[in-house]
């Protein structure tokens, strides 16, 4: 494995709703240092970056979750249900990784190539109906406001 599949960050991955694209910035960094432990073969930093990534990832997923449900965004459960069964995959490889399996670069790749897919996908889709209702909400950056609260929730 070489920097080459490590995920770049491009414009065309970006929602237009800061707050959403720096938490996707992390999970890709999350990603790329999984690639890296991978390349440099240091299996045991690979289950640490995992499970942080995992728990940024359902952090993210929870918050994006909220931040739709409070948008009143119409397709908000089918979105959560595929976040629901992200994680149930990933859960999968975590168990695998536990057991001694070497699943780290198969793992990279699904991780990657779902994320920008679901980026593009999944998350554009909702952008073009939420985004005048989730700016208000998300510029809403006094302590107290929706936005602090949520953020306190969700990444501690």
């Amino acid at each position: 494995m070489s920097n080459d599949t490590a995920i770049a960050w491009t414009p065309d991955l970006n929602t237009g709703i800061d707050v959403i694209d720096n938490q996707h910035k992390r999970i890709v960094d999350y990603i790329n240092q999984l690639g890296l432990a991978i390349s440099l073969r240091k299996r045991d930093v690979v289950g640490p970056i995992l499970d942080e990534l995992v728990d940024y990832t359902i952090s993210h997923f929870a918050f994006e979750e909220s931040l739709q449900e409070e948008c009143g965004y119409q397709y908000a459960k089918p979105h959560k249900a595929v976040h629901e069964m992200f994680v149930k995959r990933v859960a999968k490889f975590q168990e695998k990784h536990s057991a001694g399996e070497d699943v780290a670069l198969q793992l990279h790749a699904m991780l990657s190539t779902w994320l920008v897919h679901h980026i593009k996908r999944d998350d554009m889709a909702y952008v073009s109906d939420v985004r005048p209702r989730i700016n208000s909400i998300v510029d809403n950056k006094k302590e107290g406001g929706w936005l602090s609260r949520s953020l306190g929730k969700f990444f501690k």
